[in-house]
Formats: C-alpha cells, structure tokens, sequence
C-alpha cells in the first residue's frame, strides 16, 4: 500500500481529529482521498499533517515527525500564507529569503532520507476578504497580502524547479473562479477556502498526481 502525506497549514489541516491517523479533516485531502479511494480501492493510505497557523519555520521544526518518519510514497505541501499573514499582523512572519532557505533545506533533508519519495508543491494564494482587507489598524492590508503572498508563490515555484518538483499555483485558479462566482463563493475570509475552494485545490491536486 502506497502512502499519501498531505502537509501545509489550516488550510491543509481543516480541523482534522489529530488523536485519529485517518482522519483527514473537512477539506481537500478528504476529497483527494475520496476520488483516490473511489478510483483504487485500497493501493493507497492517507496522512493529513497539515497544522492551524504554520508557517514554513514551524513544517521545518517538525520535519521528523510529521515527514520523515512516516515515511510516505507521495507528498504534497501547501504552505506561505501564514508567512506573510504573521507578519502583517503580528509582526511574526517569515521573510522571502527565509522562507527559501527552510523551504529548500526541507525538501534537500527529505528527499536524502527519502530519495524514492514523489513530491507536488502547491504556491500559495489569496484573495480580499474580511481577514485580508484594508482595516483602520492596516489600512494597507490587502496590497501587503497581494504582495507577500506573490513573493512566496515565486518562491515555491523557484524551489520547485531547483528540486525538479512539480508545481502547482493555485492564485490564477482562485482569480479565474473568482471573477466568475465571486470571492465569497471560494473562501469566507480571504483565505480560508468553502467548500467549492477546496473542491478546487484537490482538483488541481488530482490532475498534478495524475501526470
């Protein structure tokens, strides 16, 4: 049976029972692991890993226990957007170079102990809404966001091309549906993805995992 690790922050994580290993939260690994499942029966089992408010630093810190010594076939890895949300916010993000330099070191340790592991990254996104708005606090907000976030995407899709990753952007995805259902539709915050969000992140999950 072929292992399937699903790695990243909330977005990943979608309130998952963490005291449950097949539990897989409300969100996109739940609907890859039903299409999957559907599809294959039982070649496959399914990890999710994503973690509420982590940043590339706190996957680093835990690069033993959550990657490594599960030791999966697969992995994918969505992670940036508390990066630059930390630090907007609370002045407690991570810079571009930084996040390079972890993101970079994190794949050159897994694929060490790991060198038949298959890796997809997901680039980050975000779209304006109430947590990313202009407020009277940050009354550039949302540009701040815009800007990060683009920094990041850059910067997964650069790491992924030095490890001969495949890599997934979502921001032209989420931009498209939105312009054609509204931001509301995708995510309640910005961020944070409804329903049709994560049907669309696991959509291009499936089609990267496919090629």
């Amino acid at each position: 049976m072929m292992r399937i690790l699903f790695q990243g922050d909330s977005i990943t994580d979608c309130g998952r029972n963490r005291g449950d290993n097949n539990n897989m939260g409300t969100g996109y690994p739940l609907l890859v692991k039903g299409k999957l499942s559907l599809e294959k029966g039982k070649e496959y089992e399914f990890f999710n890993r994503g973690i509420s408010g982590n940043r590339i630093s706190d996957v680093f810190a835990r690069i033993k226990a959550d990657i490594i010594n599960l030791a999966p076939d697969y992995m994918s890895m969505l992670i940036g957007v508390n990066d630059v949300w930390h630090e907007i916010n609370w002045q407690n993000g991570v810079d571009t170079e930084e996040f390079i330099f972890l993101y970079d070191r994190l794949l050159t340790q897994v694929k060490e102990a790991l060198p038949n592991i298959k890796i997809v990254l997901l680039a980050p996104y975000v779209l304006e809404g109430p947590a990313t708005a202009d407020c009277e606090e940050i009354p550039d907000r949302f540009a701040r966001f815009q800007k990060g976030v683009a920094e990041k995407a850059e910067a997964v899709q650069l790491i992924a091309k030095k490890h001969n990753l495949p890599c997934v952007t979502l921001q032209d995805k989420f931009d498209e549906a939105a312009a054609l259902l509204g931001a509301d539709v995708l995510t309640p915050d910005g961020v944070h993805p409804h329903p049709a969000g994560h049907q669309l992140i696991a959509d291009a999950w499936l089609d990267a995992f496919a090629k």
